[in-house]
């Protein structure tokens, strides 16, 4: 395994535990109200973007797809709790 791939799957592992506290966070607290929504949604979508181009680069690129991959689900778990959280906490105020 060359330097470059060594770096590419060091950087990719480092991105994709970047997510992990704020998702554990959110639900171990059951709250998001601090979250920003649109960022999530928007950094999935740029996730997913990089995925489609590291899966139609020749030869696919392991180091982008894999954590991309990856960071692409911990975003949607953390809209998916951003949203059911909310309104959790919009019915207890009912």
């Amino acid at each position: 395994m060359t330097f470059l791939k060594i770096l590419g799957y060091t950087a990719g592992f480092i991105s994709m535990t970047s997510f992990i506290p704020q998702v554990y966070k959110t639900w171990k607290v059951k709250s998001a109200k601090d979250v920003s929504i649109q960022m999530f949604i928007i950094y999935s979508t740029s996730t997913f973007l990089w995925i489609v181009y590291g899966i139609k680069s020749d030869p696919v690129q392991y180091p982008i797809c894999v954590p991309n991959t990856i960071v692409l689900f911990l975003s949607i778990a953390q809209v998916i709790l951003k949203i059911k959280y909310d309104r959790a906490e919009k019915n207890a105020q009912k």
